[in-house]
This record gives structure tokens, sequence and C-alpha cells, in this order.
């Protein structure tokens, strides 16, 4: 997802109280890192709908989703949805009651399997359906069919605030999309709506008005006009494993142009572009960016991951998301985001590069909880600046970086509370903060063959899996070869970062490291008269070499995310 616009900020309201540090100790991935976090969440509180969409019981983990069809009719006038969700899953732990989500707002009309007619109870957004017998591990697949439909939630805000985007193009004629990400998918289709568990494939096939054309993700199947003469039907299938809140429908007066990626060993990659037709001709200038940022990603990652699915951008009413190889683009050809947050002497387009990173970081690379998010914006976040670095070199990845300190807000730790549907949306540092924490760790390495095989190893050998961040940290730590658990803990699980303390000893200056985590050692570059010194910083006092003072002293501002302050007796 896109940042919030800096410097503002969203807001989650919350009604019952769950005991966090007890939900903690139910989930992979977590341990005293995790329970440290937990601490700052003690006093939030989460509702009924949160607990049930979030947390995982016998319910959710006895079967695992193999395959989705989604069948949908679209009303234009009425801006509503009918149709219904054919699911195929692998049962895993004997079962008679599985939970899918859909929200209460939506009607079910009935849930079939095998010929009968199922039993379901419906508590806030989840659905509980009894099974008509108990079903055990088998490697046979069941499918059930879930009839529904109902009036969509609309989004107030998309993306940040998930449902249904109707609106008009310039020419008053409808334009369609959704965006789910953090509310869920389960606004407008039922399905298993949590991350960990993403179909191997999905059919996508929407029904509209024969004027209108649709764009999902995938590739186009087929475009059938119906008996009716009235309506057309388009058959979008997605081959790879798909996060539920990637699917989604863009519907407008679309025209579509395509184009190629040659990779570095010599494939072909299909680009397609769905665009309003008035918008063609400036979308074929603005879109010829696309090549050289997947150069820029291959060169740092690897192939573009989703290759036989293709690479598409659709125009929508909305900013932008990162639907799996169907991105939603809304920054109206503009450079940088709205023709803003970027250097001025920079010219590219802030959702392109964005979204389009998320397909390796968030699409390709998942968490099974919103709390972990920071794994999909923190390094997609870093991968703009990667963009720079490659386009325009370090230095000007540096100065771009330099540009998002002032959104870092260090007031809530980036790891949130798992199990609650809780993706510490309230803020964006998950998205600036831990861009800054990679490209601080880049730095306390300070080898970049180290940093970029790491990097590079880490997401080939993760590509199309789900992650969480102890792996992350597990990964790293045993690549650098070196325990890099502090570094993390210090980042990601308390608000506040590493603090420089300086005092004046006579002609000499001390420094010592301060922080929330015991024993933290800190290689830090510091800006000395002018000169770079590298310092190792600990909680012990230590002088720093030849004579100076507190006021000619500064942190390597562009290389370390890392305070600097004097100590009180200097003060």
């Amino acid at each position: 997802m896109i940042s919030p616009n800096p410097p503002s900020r969203m807001i989650r309201p919350t009604i019952l109280l769950v005991f966090i540090l007890c939900l903690f100790a139910h989930f992979p991935g977590t341990g005293v890192r995790a329970q440290t976090a937990a601490g700052y969440y003690a006093d939030q509180t989460f509702t009924l709908a949160d607990t049930l969409r979030g947390a995982l019981r016998p319910e959710r983990t006895s079967f695992d989703v193999t395959y989705y069809e989604l069948h949908l009719e679209i009303d234009v006038n009425e801006r509503a949805i009918a149709g219904r969700v054919e699911m195929d899953y692998l049962v895993k732990e004997p079962t008679r009651r599985i939970q899918l989500d859909l929200f209460r707002n939506m009607t079910i009309d009935s849930v079939v399997q095998n010929g009968r007619l199922l039993h379901y109870d419906r508590v806030e957004n989840a659905v509980f359906i009894d099974l008509a017998r108990t079903q055990v591990p088998d490697k046979l697949v069941e499918r059930m069919t879930i009839h529904y439909g109902g009036v969509p939630t609309v989004a107030e805000n998309a993306p940040w605030d998930g449902g249904f985007v109707w609106a008009l193009d310039q020419r008053d004629r409808t334009w369609i999309g959704v965006a789910c990400e953090g509310t869920g998918a389960s606004l407008w289709w039922p399905n298993k709506d949590y991350l960990g568990d993403e179909p191997d494939s999905m059919l996508v096939s929407i029904t509209v008005p024969k004027r209108l054309y649709v764009a999902s993700n995938g590739n186009l199947r087929a475009e059938v006009l119906l008996d009716n003469r009235y309506q057309k039907r388009f058959d979008w299938f997605v081959s790879y494993p798909i996060n539920n809140y990637n699917i989604s429908l863009n519907i407008g007066s679309y025209v579509h142009f395509s184009d190629t990626y040659k990779s570095f060993d010599g494939e072909e990659l299909d680009l397609d572009y769905y665009v309003l037709d008035y918008n063609e001709e400036v979308a074929r200038k603005q879109f010829k960016q696309v090549d050289k940022m997947l150069a820029a990603y291959e060169h740092y990652f690897g192939k573009y991951p989703f290759w036989d699915d293709g690479y598409a951008l659709i125009e929508t009413p909305y900013l932008g998301m990162e639907h799996q190889s169907g991105i939603a683009y809304g920054n109206r050809y503009m450079r940088g985001y709205l023709g803003g947050l970027i250097p001025k002497d920079m010219d590219w387009d802030y959702i392109i590069i964005h979204e389009t990173g998320h397909e390796y970081f968030g699409n390709s690379i998942s968490v099974a909880d919103h709390a972990e998010m920071w794994v999909h914006e923190s390094f997609t976040t870093y991968m703009e600046a990667l963009y720079v670095e490659y386009r325009y070199g370090e230095p000007d990845a540096r100065r771009y970086l330099v540009t998002q300190k002032p959104f870092v807000r260090n007031e809530s730790p980036i790891v949130g509370p798992l199990g609650v549907n809780f993706g510490n949306f309230g803020g964006s540092d998950h998205y600036y903060k831990g861009a800054w924490i990679l490209h601080t760790l880049r730095h306390v390495l300070n080898d970049d063959p180290l940093f970029f095989g790491m990097l590079r190893s880490f997401y080939q050998d993760n590509e199309h899996s789900i992650v969480n961040t102890a792996q992350v940290v597990d990964y790293f730590s045993k690549y650098a070869q070196q325990d890099l658990n502090p570094f993390f803990e210090q980042y990601l699980y308390h608000p506040s970062i590493p603090v420089i303390q300086l005092r004046e000893r006579g002609s000499r200056v001390e420094y010592r490291l301060r922080a929330d985590v015991a024993g933290l050692a800190l290689p830090v570059g510091l800006v000395i008269d002018g000169k770079p010194v590298r310092v190792e910083a600990t909680e012990a006092w230590q002088q720093l070499s030849g004579d100076t003072s507190i006021e000619k002293i500064r942190v390597d501002e562009g290389r370390f995310l890392v305070d600097l302050e004097v100590a009180e007796e200097n003060r």
C-alpha cells in the first residue's frame, strides 16, 4: 500500500479489550522480542470483529484453500454485486466446522457442498459453516460454493480506507475500482480472509454492461458477449499464489496497449496497460519508465516474480495499490507523488516505482499477520531508494532518503500485536522508518557486497512464500554471521531509536549509546570537525580520540537513523 500522504495520520477506532500478552503466545515467529512490543499495546482495545478476523482457531487451521472462482455480476446503477464463490480446499485436521469471512452488510443466499445446503452462523464478519460430516485429512480436494450478494462497503478514502470506489471519469462515464488491504477482501467476496492462506490460483469472472471493460489480475482468458447482447463477461485467471486483498476489479472505458521487457537473460515479459481512452497518449509516454524500473529491481533482486501472468498497470480513480500483476495506477501521470515527495531535480513516477516494488515484497514475499506489514512496506520503500541509486547513483539515493526523515514519527513499535488484524496503520513508520532501518543496517555492516548479497539471497530463497519477522532477522543474522537480534529488537519493537550521548571531560569528549535494548552495540558514523569518524558505540562511556568539542560533532545523517544528545551534566 502507499504510505499515507505525509504528514497525515489515520486513527483506527477500537472497542473491546483483548489481553494482548496472551495472544502473543499463540503465534509463530514471536518470543521475547514480541512480548516486549506487546507492552506498548497493553492498553490498546480491539473489536470482536478484529479478533475473529485476525486470530487463528481450529475452524481456520483445519483447512487450506487451494483455489477460488469468483463469479460476479455488477449492477452499476444500484452499486450492488451478486454472484458466487467456488472454493477448493484441502483438509489439514479433522473438522466438522470451518470459518470463512464476509462483511455482515453482505447477504449470503446459500452455502452448498456436494449438492447439500449447509447450515451456517454469522458472528460479526465471520461465517461459521457446519459441514455435513466430519472431514478428515485426505489428498482429495473439497469444493464449497457460496452464493451471495449485496451493496459492498464504499471506500471513503481509497486505498487507505477499503472498499468500492464508484466514480465517473472526465466524460461522466462509469469508472469503478476496489481496494481492500487492511480492511479485508471479505468486504466484497466470501473467503478465508487470513493472509497466511493464499490460494494457489484463482479465476475472476466479472459481468458488466457491454459498454464497459473489466481489467483484473493475471491474464484475460475470455471476453464473452452474453446471449442477452447487453452484457459482457470477462474471465481473468491468476496462476500464482495471491493475497486475497490483491484481488481487484477495475471497470471503465479502458483502452489496452502493450509492450515487452527483455530481462537480463533475454526472456521477454509481457507488459499490459489499461487506461481511460482519452489518456492513452500521455500513458504511453509515462509508462516508458517501467522498463528501467524492472531492470533496477532485476539487478538487485532478480526477475519479476509473476512472469507467466505478465505485468500490468491499470488506471484507477484512486491513487494506487499493489494488486498482483494488475497494479492500480492513479497518479494522474505526474512525477513523484501527485507532483511532489521526490527531489525536484528527479523525474519518476512514485506510484509506478513503489507499487511495483510490492510485487517483490508484499506479493511474492508476504506475511501472515498485518502486525508484521513492515516486511511489505519497509523493504518496498527502501526499493524506491535502490531504484534511485540504480538510475542516479548512491549519493542521490541518500539524498532521497533524507527527504523521508521528517516523516519518521517514533511513536509506537513498527511491529504491532499479532492475531487481532492490527496493521499499525495509524502512522507511516513501517514505511519511512522501516526503510531507514534497512539503510542503517547497510551502514552498520559497512560492506555493500555483503548487504546486497543478503537482500538478494533472502528474496530469492523466500520467493512466493510467507515469512515472519523472526525469519527475516534469523536469515540476516546467519548471512551476515553476526547476531542482529538486538539491532532489530531496538528498531522494530521499541518506538524510540538509539541515541549517541556526549559529554565533555576536560578537553576530551566522551560518548555512549543510550538504547532500550540492554547490551546493544552499534557501529555509528559521526562527523567530527567535518571529517567522517566511525565509532563502536556501547552503553559504556568511551573517549573520542583527539581534541574536539561537542558543538563540532554530529551523526552521519545520510547513513544512520540515530539521534545525538548532550548528556545532562553538560547541558
